[in-house]
């Protein structure tokens, strides 16, 4: 049995869990770099003197980098490696993040939000990978599900952060926060992230035999003697045109549906409730609660996905959580005028969307082989992307159309479903399958003392 084989139906190590770890705290860069620009929304309209369609656009300009990111540096992560291609990512953001400080116009703070939107796209596609990969069969579910979380923490605490700073230092030392902690991040992981065990097995680089041997060792697995056979040459193909191959084309262009609908609901719920809250009558400090609310819960429904995906199919569960979505959303905005009553259908909204972005990160990983895997899930988070940089700017022309925030909820709710019956429409993917040999190693594995 190969070692990505033996990941899979081992029980995980501390040092895998580690590398979970390395990638939550990842993740959790794109929850506070959201956050960020969300609870700071009302201090720089009043700065730059942003219209409700402008605001629309700066907020959307990260989203149009994350795209950017993930559309065209997440092939290169299937050429040149996981880890080198994180690492730039993770360059790239924090000077994003610590340029937008000093920004003295809309148009430079945009311009510098889409340089860090750049950043967190490579990342994500890189992380979800790499979070998978390191993960066992029977564990895996639940790591991505504390991975999503992390985004969840990063705006939970980005978002109390910024609150703080802001008050006291204005809005810009929000941005100077956050690239001060991801240039910190990116020391951490040039010294502890590994590289993926199937891209060292697949595009097998000078000394791959021994990478892999300092990799199982560091996970207690036996030594590695030889490799897998090398895979056919893909000729002149690029990684893209892989993604619509016969074996692939139909979950690629499911999952792309679903991601563009799920990611849609999941940014307008958390860059909009805030200012959506104040116009259904909520003062603004109520209102950032309420957005606060929704983070909270959303950590908690991404561990929630995971533990059932322990026991039910990860696909099935990701249904629920959409039907149950789109219920909550409604019932959210018509509770605002009830404040405790709002907090807590908050959390519940907030828990379900984030859930639903758990189940993509979960199921994308999975549909698609080791060679094509990276480009298969940053087009994904890519065309996700897309859908979430459309939803901000839809939002703030509809608020100036005099659209109600029940109507806008109620639209969004419809969207949500769309992505649930992408997912219930597809079919398992090639690392969906177990062979034979594998499904008794884990067997024997999971029994052992």
């Amino acid at each position: 049995m190969q070692l990505q084989e033996r990941i899979d139906a081992s029980r995980m190590s501390l040092y895998q869990w580690l590398i979970v770890g390395l990638c939550i705290v990842l993740n959790a860069l794109d929850g506070f770099d959201v956050l960020a620009m969300a609870f700071t929304a009302n201090s720089v309209t009043r700065d730059f003197g942003l219209s409700g369609a402008e605001l629309g656009v700066l907020l959307s300009a990260g989203l149009v980098g994350m795209a950017i990111g993930s559309l065209g540096l997440a092939p290169f992560a299937d050429v040149i490696g996981r880890r080198p291609m994180v690492l730039v990512s993770v360059a790239l953001a924090a000077a994003g993040m610590l340029l937008a400080s000093l920004s003295h116009s809309a148009v430079e703070l945009g311009i510098w939000r889409i340089v860090t939107g750049l950043g967190i796209g490579g990342i994500l596609a890189c992380t979800n990978v790499i979070a998978s990969e390191y993960s066992s069969k029977r564990w895996r579910g639940l790591a991505i599900s504390i991975y999503t979380a992390g985004y969840g923490v990063g705006a939970t605490l980005g978002g109390a952060a910024a609150v703080t700073l802001q008050a006291s230092f204005g809005w810009r030392s929000v941005f100077l926060f956050g690239g001060i902690c991801t240039a910190a991040v990116f020391v951490l992981l040039a010294f502890l992230l590994p590289e993926s065990v199937d891209f060292l097995a697949t595009r097998r680089p000078r000394n791959v035999v021994a990478r892999l041997n300092r990799i199982a060792r560091k996970i207690g697995q036996p030594a590695v003697t030889e490799l897998p056979p090398a895979a056919a040459p893909a000729g002149r193909r690029n990684k893209v045109s892989e993604l619509f191959t016969a074996g692939t084309r139909r979950s690629t262009w499911l999952v792309w549906l679903a991601f563009f609908a799920a990611m849609f609901g999941f940014y307008f719920v958390n860059s909009w409730t805030p200012r959506l809250l104040v116009t259904a009558g909520m003062t603004e400090s109520q209102g950032v609660i309420g957005g606060l609310m929704l983070t909270l819960g959303g950590t908690f429904g991404s561990l929630l996905y995971g533990l059932l995906t322990i026991r039910w199919n990860s696909r099935k569960v990701m249904v629920v959580f959409a039907v149950l979505s789109a219920a909550t959303m409604v019932m959210f905005i018509s509770t605002a005028g009830i404040l405790a009553l709002a907090f807590v259908a908050g959390g519940v909204v907030g828990m379900l969307i984030n859930g639903c972005i758990a189940g993509m990160y979960t199921i994308t990983p999975a549909l698609y082989g080791a060679s094509i895997r990276s480009t298969g899930v940053g087009w994904a988070i890519g065309v996700g992307r897309v859908g979430a940089i459309v939803a901000p700017l839809i939002t703030g022309a509809l608020l100036d159309a005099h659209w109600t925030a029940s109507m806008l909820y109620m639209g969004v709710g419809v969207v949500v479903l769309v992505a649930g019956g992408a997912v219930a429409a597809m079919r398992p993917g090639p690392a969906e399958t177990t062979t034979a040999a594998t499904a008794a190693a884990e067997e024997s594995l999971a029994s052992a003392p």
